[in-house]
């Protein structure tokens, strides 16, 4: 895996801005997956990943992407956690997740 998010890295500089983003968003996904899945257990993975993913700064996208390759640190639950606690995000988990847990 680290080497994987090692030849993306240095692939970045021939991308498009569009490809960096979307890079940068599947990393992020990498190191949110087992926080959320400790915080939020029973929740949908999936949905409330992508609450989180969209509803991140730049910012917290490259400094949790930035986490992918070391694994989640005490950072990555800090980051992940003022996301999550933000109203947008909170309404996404509720329209997106909740909905999946009731089926």
């Amino acid at each position: 895996m680290r080497h994987l998010t090692i030849m993306a890295l240095i692939w970045l500089g021939a991308c498009t801005q569009a490809d960096r983003d979307e890079l940068a968003r599947s990393a992020a996904r990498q190191a949110i997956r087992p926080v959320l899945a400790q915080q939020l257990p029973g929740v949908p993975l999936e949905p409330a990943i992508d609450c989180v993913i969209d509803n991140a700064s730049a910012g917290q996208l490259l400094a949790l992407a930035a986490d992918a390759v070391t694994g989640p640190t005490q950072s990555t639950f800090e980051v992940v956690n003022s996301i999550v606690s933000q109203p947008e995000t909170l309404t996404c988990l509720a329209v997106s997740g909740l909905p999946a847990l009731l089926q």
